[in-house]
């Protein structure tokens, strides 16, 4: 019913009104401006697809840190409202473990916000660890 995959970066356009959604704060040109010098540093997304629209995003980065070794960060994770609760976040990061899993990763790891206790509770119950804080200072 859903399909799973990694969006095209020429066809990366097409996740920009979830970034939206995802930032309702930022505008879309410094969106847009984001997603591209994200691209360029090896960004990629995976889609999923109800036929031909897009109902979720997941960003994928692949990183190396000295704690966790060689790791996926999911990031920019979101179903669209009218699709959620149906249990495609989940089959969405299955997709991604097996992903990491074929790119020979040793983890999964990433941000939640801690305004965000509907997307805290959804790591919490896919066996996510709450390891730290995640800090952030402004550089002006």
């Amino acid at each position: 019913m859903y399909q799973f995959q990694l969006i095209a970066a020429q066809k990366m356009e097409i996740i920009l009104p979830f970034l939206q959604l995802l930032n309702p704060d930022l505008s879309p040109l410094i969106i847009k401006k984001r997603l591209n010098d994200m691209l360029a540093n090896g960004y990629q997304c995976l889609g999923v697809f109800e036929h031909e629209k897009l109902i979720g995003i997941c960003g994928i980065r692949i990183l190396h840190k000295i704690y966790v070794g060689k790791h996926i960060e999911p990031d920019n994770v979101i179903i669209h409202p009218d699709y959620r609760n149906k249990g495609i976040g989940e089959k969405m990061m299955q997709w991604v473990a097996q992903f990491a899993k074929e790119n020979n990763c040793e983890a999964l790891e990433l941000n939640a916000y801690l305004s965000n206790e509907k997307g805290r509770k959804f790591w919490e119950e896919n066996k996510y660890i709450a390891l730290g804080v995640h800090f952030q200072k402004k550089i002006q």
